[in-house]
């Protein structure tokens, strides 16, 4: 066992790494179907933006003025999606929510081709987070080691805010039952506004840390995470932030797993991912920690 720790060393770190950064994108999927029983096929994409906002704001002012910069662009890019796209659809099916969701995330994806012009745009490198380290027999950036600490800080914030707060409690409450909570006074646009601003901060911390190790960013970057982080919220129990973390981790140290038994094998370690899915759908739709469902989609 410790041969083999020690021979998957770098893969089990990078792993870590990568699944910290995928539960930050993930923990948004689920809070925002915890509330709206909707997914946000366009989170992904604003992880994306959020990349490429650091890229242009960095040409122009010191790092330390574009990374909160970033991060209030991208939450309120998240907030203006949600009164823009989703709030005038919240008496429409599901099914119309959930095809302007996909809307969305295309809008991003072409305004992110027209800005770039469909060209790579290379990631600043983000002092202290990408200097090397050594670690056992494995050299890596801090920032694989900065990732699954700042995960679980975050998580756990989060955590105490919904369980401690008032639009914390209201938040739960919403999540139990949409029309009683309306009945009960609960500003119902207050709670799902702070959710995606929620969602949308922890997606860009979580870009700060992921194209710090994936420095090239394109008009599809977010697609690839998005889908992971999906399949991650998914695995875990859509719903559950707890579970939404932990299939995370699960994916990213088994895709990485997989990278490190060969370059054969590296091609497969995306389709891992999706099969992990099908999987967990055909033997326990709920994922992990998720709850029975009362309501039929």
């Amino acid at each position: 066992m410790s041969n083999f720790v020690q021979a998957n060393l770098p893969y089990l770190l990078a792993g870590i790494s990568v699944g910290g950064q995928y539960a930050l994108i993930a923990i948004g999927y689920t809070m925002v179907y915890g509330i709206l029983r909707l997914i946000n096929f366009a989170h992904g994409d604003v992880f994306m933006v959020a990349g490429l906002v650091m890229v242009y704001t960095t040409t122009a002012m010191p790092m330390y003025l574009s990374i909160p910069l970033v991060i209030v662009a991208t939450v309120v890019l998240g907030f203006l999606i949600e009164r823009v796209a989703y709030k005038p659809l919240r008496s429409a099916p599901r099914m119309s929510v959930m095809i302007s969701a996909i809307g969305v995330s295309y809008l991003l994806q072409n305004c992110a081709l027209y800005f770039t012009g469909g060209l790579a745009q290379v990631y600043p490198t983000i002092p202290w987070l990408s200097n090397s380290v050594t670690i056992g027999s494995a050299t890596t950036k801090v920032v694989t080691i900065v990732t699954p600490i700042l995960t679980v800080v975050l998580v756990f914030a989060l955590v105490l805010f919904i369980q401690k707060t008032k639009i914390g409690m209201a938040m739960r409450a919403v999540s139990k039952d949409f029309e009683t909570s309306q009945l009960m006074g609960i500003k119902i646009n207050s709670v799902i506004s702070m959710t995606f601003v929620i969602g949308c901060f922890l997606a860009a911390i979580g870009s700060l840390l992921y194209f710090t190790n994936y420095p090239s960013v394109i008009p599809t970057s977010g697609s690839m995470p998005g889908l992971k982080a999906f399949v991650a919220a998914v695995f875990g129990g859509i719903g559950s932030i707890p579970g939404a973390v932990i299939g995370a981790f699960v994916i990213g140290i088994c895709e990485n797993i997989i990278k490190g038994l060969g370059s054969s094998w590296t091609i497969f370690s995306d389709a891992f991912t999706f099969v992990l899915l099908i999987v967990v759908l055909l033997v326990k739709p709920t994922g992990i920690f998720g709850e029975k469902a009362t309501d039929k989609v």
